[in-house]
């Protein structure tokens, strides 16, 4: 049985991770590395500059490798009760409220073991921003390009909503493919094959 703690990458995310070329993709299921800053201050800047901002901080977490500074920037800065609740699929109305808290936090530690774990393999030189959207109702997309230090060199296409008066991170385009789903999909394969019940997805995120 597929367990969703283990560090190599599941079946779901390891089809992203083949096609995305590195870790960038276990950010964008929940997508963003930086610290926490005034949410005044972030309503004042444009997404763009923004999401420099987390391209920066991004490098500073994927050379450090460390779990707990990823944890703590995709708490500070995804839209993760969004992305949790997407990715529990058909499940969702199964989780009671008061699992919530304790599913986001096993969800988001999961997404920060797997990005410390492969950080390394694919070290990333340079992520700068080349251009944003108009902000529509279902939010802004800042495109961004990767280099990483073999010279490899990517787009990642970013998806920021406004939560209240600060920009959280809901997405991420790479080569063509949003991640969330990559996650819904593994998230909804794992409640099926143990019994169709969201909490034990959460008991497994814990451990």
């Amino acid at each position: 049985m597929m367990s969703v703690m283990q560090t190599t990458p599941p079946r779901g995310i390891d089809r992203a991770h083949r096609t995305a070329t590195g870790w960038w993709i276990a950010i964008a299921l929940v997508i963003a590395s930086l610290p926490a800053y005034a949410p005044a201050a972030v309503a004042a800047e444009p997404a763009a500059r923004y999401m420099q901002r987390v391209a920066k901080d991004l490098l500073s977490a994927a050379r450090s490798s460390s779990q707990s500074e990823f944890a703590q920037t995709v708490r500070s800065h995804a839209d993760y009760p969004t992305i949790g609740l997407y990715s529990l699929g058909a499940y969702a109305n199964g989780l009671p409220r008061s699992d919530r808290n304790s599913y986001y936090a096993g969800m988001i530690n999961f997404i920060a073991r797997y990005a410390a774990t492969n950080a390394p393999k694919y070290p990333v030189a340079s992520a700068v921003v080349t251009g944003q959207t108009e902000e529509t109702k279902s939010g802004v997309h800042v495109d961004t390009r990767v280099t990483l230090r073999d010279g490899t060199a990517y787009d990642v296409r970013w998806l920021l909503v406004r939560r209240g008066s600060a920009w959280k991170v809901r997405d991420a385009q790479v080569l063509g493919f949003w991640m969330s789903p990559f996650l819904k999909d593994l998230f909804e394969k794992y409640i099926a094959e143990n019994g169709g019940n969201p909490r034990a997805l959460v008991v497994a995120l814990n451990r």
